[in-house]
């Protein structure tokens, strides 16, 4: 029986499929995160909900869903425990009142901010050996895809 070789080899490296590769990198990057972030007892979904609410305040749940890349039913629930943890909280949309926006609270900056280091980290280890000129390629080319698929 033929066993695959190790990630970066044959099919799973150079020879491989670009979307097989990009969802290889995008796993192994996310075990990463998920490993990382476990020391702040946060999850990848809680930390991509923080970033997006940070950059975005006043997002609406179906909106973090969207942003977030995650359902709603997922996103109810780190909304849930992120406000009951006080790092978010809800304000009444001005016109809609039903709607719910959500912002980020002192107390989930702090948390975020922890976050951002374990990330950072992660994310010099994945742009080690790029130029920056590489990096923005890299960056630009990623946008693209997620745009025009």
């Amino acid at each position: 029986m033929l066993r695959p070789p190790p990630p970066g080899e044959g099919k799973r490296g150079e020879q491989g499929y670009l979307a097989y590769l990009l969802r290889q990198a995008q796993g192994a990057t996310r075990l990463a995160m998920e490993r990382s972030l476990a020391e702040l007892g946060v999850t990848s979904p809680q930390f991509v909900v923080l970033t997006m609410l940070r950059a975005y305040p006043g997002l609406s749940g179906a909106e973090l869903a969207r942003v977030a890349m995650l359902t709603p039913q997922t996103v109810g629930v780190i909304i849930r425990n992120l406000e009951r943890d006080g790092a978010i909280k809800k304000t009444p949309h001005p016109i809609h009142g039903r709607v719910l926006q959500w912002t980020v609270t002192r107390r989930g900056a702090a948390l975020l901010d922890k976050c951002r280091r374990h990330a950072q980290a992660i994310e010099r280890r994945l742009a080690a050996g790029l130029s920056a000129n590489a990096q923005r390629l890299i960056r630009r080319w990623l946008a693209r895809i997620a745009a025009d698929l």
